[in-house]
């Protein structure tokens, strides 16, 4: 995928995020929440040019990994979007596989958070 494509699926996902968190479903909003910053974060490391093998950046781990290690421990990417990433996919798992409830302002949260790392992403590495 290109780095455009990328974008245009995170920033899809966002959307659907606060679609979503407006009609009340907050597991929904997290899951869509945390897969904008995943596909934010792939395009921001495409972009960057940063050394990371295409299948690494596919898998969670290894994509959070790579982020890290590449666009925040150098700081390209400030540490706060960073913990963000990392918080955003505790609640998705926490959505998707435990079945605990997420509380809506939780979810409002998870929802703000993948806006504002969708649009830094694409100001720092995508530029429209």
């Amino acid at each position: 995928m290109t780095t455009e494509s990328l974008m245009a699926k995170a920033r899809q996902a966002a959307v659907s995020a606060r679609v979503l968190l407006n009609t009340g479903d907050a597991d929904g909003a997290c899951n869509r929440a945390y897969y904008a910053m995943f596909d934010a974060a792939r395009a921001a490391l495409l972009a960057s040019g940063a050394p990371v093998e295409p299948e690494l950046a596919r898998t969670h781990n290894g994509l959070i990994s790579a982020f890290s290690l590449h666009l925040v421990k150098t700081q390209r990417v400030p540490i706060e979007l960073g913990k963000a990433l990392n918080k955003v996919e505790d609640l998705r798992l926490v959505a998707d596989y435990k079945g605990d409830p997420i509380e809506n302002a939780v979810a409002g949260w998870a929802v703000e958070q993948a806006e504002a790392f969708v649009h830094a992403m694409q100001s720092r590495f995508i530029p429209l």
